[in-house]
């Protein structure tokens, strides 16, 4: 049923929980792994070149110590995990990589119920919404407070 799960993460400290969610599927099912960070450019958009550049890279090598922590939690578990690093819209990125990577569920956290991020959109939403596979989201807010 689940032969790859998406793991997308941000870096953040809330993302150990995420984690042990995905595993505890991933190695019920034996499922692979893909870890995935999104670089998200939309506030470059206002940036000169040079500093928008600038972040990109900061925000590239953030992303690489974030999947490779990640993936390094899977390790002992004798499951396949890959990483990837995209650039974009994070809940587009998201999506067109659990389409890209024929992934079967997708585990991420959420923000909870907080509707002042509601209105704004979280990616989480955007992502349940949007996935034609299911979306397990793991309750962060009391993490990352």
């Amino acid at each position: 049923m689940y032969d790859t799960v998406l793991l997308p993460t941000d870096g953040s400290e809330s993302t150990e929980t995420v984690v042990e969610h995905a595993r505890d599927v991933a190695v019920r099912r034996g499922a692979d792994v893909h870890v995935l960070y999104v670089v998200d450019d939309r506030a470059f958009l206002t940036m000169d070149d040079d500093r928008a550049a600038e972040m990109t890279d900061e925000l590239r090598a953030e992303g690489e110590r974030a999947t490779a922590d990640v993936a390094a939690a899977f390790e002992a578990d004798d499951l396949d995990v890959t990483t990837e690093i995209r650039r974009g819209d994070p809940g587009d990125e998201i999506l067109a990589a659990a389409t890209d990577r024929d992934a079967d569920l997708v585990v991420m956290g959420s923000h909870g119920a907080d509707p002042t991020r509601n209105l704004l959109g979280s990616v989480s939403q955007a992502v349940v919404t949007e996935a034609p596979i299911p979306v397990l989201t793991v309750d962060v807010s009391d993490e990352s407070a």
